[in-house]
Parts: C-alpha cells; structure tokens; sequence
C-alpha cells in the first residue's frame, strides 16, 4: 500500500493510540480516530481492498517510528467498528480479507446524481464506463470506482426511483430519471 504522501494524524505519534483504551468515552474518541484513519488511509491509496494480514504488518497499524503497533484482536475491534457503520464488508468467513468503502453506497449514489443532475444528464442512458472513466467524469470523486461498489450506489439510487439499471447485449448501463 502506497503511504507516500499520506499524512497521518496526530495521534499516530502517540503511543496510547496503539492500545485499545479501557475508559468508554476514550475508547470512543479513539475508535472514531482510528474509522477516519483507516478510510482516509484507503482513500488516498485509492484501495477498496485490505487484506488484514498485510495491514497489519504495514504503516497503517504499525508505527515504527515510536515502536508501536496494534495487536491482531485491537485491529478486529477497529474493523468491526468500520463494519457495522457501514464501511467494509468482509470478503471471506475468516475475516481476512474485506471491502473498503470510504464512502457508503448511499453516498456515492448521491454524489453520482448530484453530478448527473448538475450536468443536465437526467433522462439519459450511461454507460457503468462512462460513469467511472469517461471524460466526463474525470475530476470527480468517483471516476476510478470500481465496478462492484458502482453497481451497488447505482441500486441505492433504482430503490430511490431515481435511476434504473439496465442490461442489453452486454452493454451494462443505468438510465437516470
């Protein structure tokens, strides 16, 4: 995973930050810490994929500068934590590998439309490609998405009755409305 670049926070250099704290209002605050570092860590890697095994031994849960990193179960607490807010999802019953969604599907499906409505393209047809790597769509938070996290903000927009999926001829493509 790319770290270059990336600003960690504060509290990365702090090392109670690595020890899942006892007292609930800290662990709060720290689980809230650790959400945002992780998703913003993904984000700016461009990452939808964490295997948990390689994390753990990388930057992200792991700071060798001050000679601390997080235990294997601390690391679980934190993705579960991701995971009931609707930020990952595991990929295996092991739970070593999992989906990283920065942005829920709810949130991308409303950024999505935002751009299609700002951009007077309601009532129009598009395909999934013109969506994530059209020209059009290049500047936008959500060019590069990949297919299956696409395919999922586009059904929370068909269940709002603002867009319907369609299939012809293996083309796939969303009609907006």
């Amino acid at each position: 995973m790319a770290t270059e670049n990336f600003e960690f926070p504060w509290q990365y250099k702090f090392p109670p930050f690595f020890t899942i704290q006892p007292n609930l209002e800290t662990r709060k605050k720290q689980l809230e810490a650790w959400c945002s570092l992780i998703i913003d860590y993904q984000k700016h890697a461009r990452s939808y994929r964490l295997d948990v095994t390689e994390a753990h031994n990388s930057p992200l849960f792991h700071n060798k500068s001050i000679n601390r990193k997080l235990s294997q179960d601390e690391v679980y607490i934190i993705l579960e934590e991701l995971r009931k807010r609707g930020h990952i999802e595991w990929q295996d019953k092991t739970k070593k590998q999992c989906l990283v969604m920065w942005r829920t599907p709810e949130q991308w499906g409303k950024q999505i439309y935002k751009w299609i409505s700002d951009n007077s393209m309601t009532n129009t047809v598009c395909t999934y490609y013109e969506i994530t790597e059209g020209d059009d769509s290049k500047g936008q938070e959500f060019h590069g998405l990949e297919k299956w996290l696409l395919v999922r903000a586009l059904q929370t927009l068909q269940s709002q009755g603002k867009a319907e999926l369609i299939s012809a001829g293996g083309t796939e493509g969303v009609k907006f409305f």
